[in-house]
């Protein structure tokens, strides 16, 4: 553009037939208006033309058919760009950080933001333009200097957050100048808008269902990769700005207008669909307050809200729901925070800021209004989603409370003192002492009111539509309450509200054919009433009837991958139980309850045991499968304590005959275990959730497993002496083991997935977007 492309009279002609619109002339204007030593009206005045052109496409993209950008759809874009108007507005935007001058030039804040929304718009309608800002390190760090003028912020936030999404390498932080001062220079809405950039700044890079997901692959990966990840440095870098967590915790506990109406929610059916991002969102909420401002005469009752036309009833719905936006993105950067390297140090200023108990009184006006039921579609994983902005939050909401709760002293933050009262009364009735955490929970930081957010969320968990989303995550939220040591008040405490009936109803008769949320009933079920007398008693007297019974065990056995969790919980009860047997209560349940006496039958144990060994390899182990190979050391562990270990071999040897399959079995499980001593005894990995969900001491685990991998072949305790000479094959590299070796059953699918578990509002919708492996539970399981 230093001088004209082609002659005026050419270009003219030229533009007409390949209907340019004019825009390379203009283009030229630009450039030459825009010369170092200009005012920059007369440049402004062409950008503004240009503006109103591409401003059209833009537009069309995000409320139409959000097609993919290309050259045929969005002509006037891709000519700016292909006529050099991307980069002129980037050297336009940092000419001042470019003079040799001490007093840097100052440069008109409207020219600022149109050339921001220019930028943007390229950005959404012409493919490749995100990437190559991308590239520009020194354009991505001069944008965060724009943030600190509030009448540009928001378009700056909107430019840098789509820049990141497609950005290779994440940047660091602790690079951006002044990023402290930055931040604390934001008042409440710029900084829930930057939450939506730090979100893609502290996230873990999703690796989608690839082999890396595999934990061969991922023990692979953190060997070579022994120093912290960009994020987890990012991370720390934000711990160390003052006041931001407390800043964050009030964004997320502050109330907002309850002046809803009756039709809030058909309201945002309206509109949500076409309000694609913060720019555009905040860019209306800002028109709507100017517009209060000239006029005092709207009315805000709900008749008028219900007959006025949707643009007249927009600005009050818009205020609930842009608070609602602010608080998914708040709450998902305290998520992610929560499940860092530095958790414990986020979960004392999380509970010194009292977050739980702002939750709390939030739940009934805002997080969880009887209203919104209707709501509750979630598509599948990896998928952009078409999901309001409540759903969102509330899915948001349970997965930041998983993340408190989840093998933490701090979970009893989320009772009230009543309920905390009734806990000491049950372990005093029971005779056994309390929980420590529970004694030293700090009872000012405690929810208020007549119910604590636990018992809330069980009341909505029993209103939800048997195949609701919902369940999914509220029963992920209410196990991770249950997670670690078993504790008996705790466990008495849910029973007492029904939740061992409710899951029963769900799993039996409520016809729910959704696995993600079978999966989570398993799993919620087995944390109940592990080693609990009083649950399996009242699991027979609500399974009271053999077609009941043998529906519950259809389930089981339709996904092992999902139910093992639950049958690992029956055989470690049972094997409890057995040893009581002074107790006159144990005894009786021990003879009547149905789902004992099937399990203590052997031949059900080695059928169970069979399939978990069958259904996995070393090759397809994942975070969600492996929880398949502890459950088959644990029924292995107790037949070694009663002396059975090679009775329960010689079955797994005489099962691969009967199979015409002979070594398949046993050689699969060799590898199996070899791989848990490399992965188990590594020096990273927490051994203490084995440890606390089985009560087995882990130091029994690793003694098992030995045994079992002994060379000597006269062992009858070790796994070589079961496999004949000529289909022994225990020294290939786990790294080599077949993928392709035959099956003795028929393969079951992998432990189902859970829906995105952190719905933001991306460019085209609310999409699924957390750190990798936030949806998971704990490799320990």
């Amino acid at each position: 553009l230093t001088e004209p492309i082609l002659p005026g009279g050419l270009l003219q002609e030229r533009d007409k037939r390949a209907k340019w619109h004019g825009i390379p002339t203009l283009l030229q204007k630009l450039f030459e208006s825009s010369h170092p030593n200009s005012d920059l009206s007369q440049a402004h005045s062409f950008l503004k033309v240009l503006s109103s052109q591409l401003s059209m496409e833009a537009m069309s993209f995000v409320t139409e058919d959000r097609k993919t950008a290309q050259e045929s759809t969005f002509p006037n874009t891709y000519t700016f760009d292909l006529f050099g108007g991307v980069d002129l507005l980037v050297e336009i935007l940092m000419r001042p950080t470019l003079t040799m001058q001490k007093k840097k030039p100052k440069m008109n804040d409207d020219l600022v933001k149109d050339c921001l929304s220019v930028l943007y718009n390229c950005c959404i309608c012409t493919e490749g333009v995100t990437k190559s800002l991308a590239a520009r390190d020194d354009f991505v760090l001069f944008l965060f200097t724009l943030m600190t003028n509030k009448k540009t912020f928001l378009q700056t936030a909107t430019l840098i957050e789509d820049i990141l999404g497609v950005k290779k390498e994440m940047i660091h932080l602790e690079g951006i100048p002044n990023l402290s001062g930055l931040v604390q220079s934001f008042d409440q809405q710029q900084l829930a808008n930057f939450c939506r950039i730090l979100s893609v700044t502290i996230s873990e890079p999703d690796v989608g269902n690839d082999d890396k997901h595999t934990l061969l692959a991922k023990n692979a990966q953190q060997k070579r990769n022994a120093s912290p990840s960009r994020a987890e440095v990012n991370q720390v870098t934000l711990l160390n700005i003052p006041g931001f967590i407390e800043r964050l915790c009030k964004l997320a506990t502050r109330k907002v207008s309850e002046a809803t109406g009756a039709n809030f929610l058909q309201e945002l059916e309206d509109w949500y669909t076409w309000l694609d991002n913060a720019l555009v969102l905040d860019a209306l909420m800002q028109m709507a307050t100017e517009e209060a401002e000239q006029s005092s005469t709207e009315s805000s009752d709900e008749s008028s809200l219900s007959t006025s036309p949707l643009r007249h009833r927009l600005p009050q719905s818009m205020k609930i729901v842009h608070e609602i936006m602010y608080k998914v993105e708040v709450l998902y950067v305290l998520c992610v925070l929560l499940m860092g390297r530095q958790r414990n140090q986020v979960h004392k200023m999380l509970a010194e800021f009292r977050l739980i108990p702002g939750l709390n009184n939030l739940f009934d006006k805002l997080i969880w209004r009887k209203y919104t039921a209707s709501n509750h579609v979630v598509h599948g994983q990896n998928e952009n989603c078409d999901c309001s902005p409540e759903i969102s939050f509330k899915i948001q909401f349970l997965r930041l409370l998983q993340s408190f709760s989840d093998h933490h002293e701090n979970k009893y933050l989320l009772l009230n003192s009543q309920e905390l009262n009734e806990l000491s009364a049950i372990s005093m009735k029971a005779n056994i002492p309390e929980v420590e955490a529970l004694v030293n929970t700090d009872r000012s930081l405690v929810c208020d009111g007549k119910k604590g957010l636990l018992t809330r969320l069980l009341t909505v968990m029993k209103r939800e539509p048997p195949d609701s989303s919902f369940r999914f995550w509220q029963a992920r939220a209410v196990e991770s309450f249950l997670r670690g040591a078993t504790s008996y008040a705790d466990q008495m405490f849910l029973l007492k509200r029904g939740l061992l009936e409710h899951i029963l109803f769900c799993i039996i008769d409520s016809g729910c054919t959704s696995r993600d949320v079978l999966q989570s009933y398993f799993d919620l079920l087995g944390e109940l009433m592990k080693f609990n007398i009083d649950a399996f008693k009242r699991f027979n007297k609500y399974v009271n009837t053999p077609e009941k019974f043998q529906t519950f065990l259809t389930q089981i056995n339709s996904s092992l991958v999902d139910s093992n969790m639950l049958v690992r919980c029956i055989v470690l009860s049972l094997d409890r139980f057995e040893s009581q047997t002074e107790d006159v209560k144990v005894v009786e349940v021990l003879s009547e309850c149905c789902l004992l006496s099937y399990m203590a039958r052997v031949e059900n144990r080695l059928s169970f045991l069979f399939r978990l060994i069958n259904i996995i390899n070393v090759q397809t182990l994942t975070q969600e499968n492996v929880s398949c190979l502890n459950t088959s050391l644990v029924i292995l562990m107790l037949a070694r304590r009663k002396a059975k270990l090679p009775f329960y071999l010689n079955a797994l040897r005489e099962k691969e005959y009967a199979e015409k399959y002979p070594g398949c079995l046993l050689n699969n499980f060799h590898n199996l275990l070899r791989f848990w001593q490399r992965h188990y005894l590594n020096k990273d990995k927490d051994s203490t959730c084995l440890e606390n969900s089985s009560c087995i001491p882990f130091s029994y685990w690793k003694e098992t497993v030995s045994v079992l991998l002994g060379s000597d072949r006269t062992s009858l305790c070790a796994i070589a002496s079961y496999i004949d000479e000529p289909f022994m094959d225990l020294d290939k590299d786990l790294h080599q083991t077949s993928l392709d070796s035959p099956a003795l059953l028929p393969a079951l699918p992998s432990r189902s997935a859970a829906p995105p578990a952190d719905l933001r509002w991306g460019r085209t919708g609310f999409t699924g977007v957390f750190p990798h492996g936030a949806s998971k539970l704990s490799v320990a399981r």
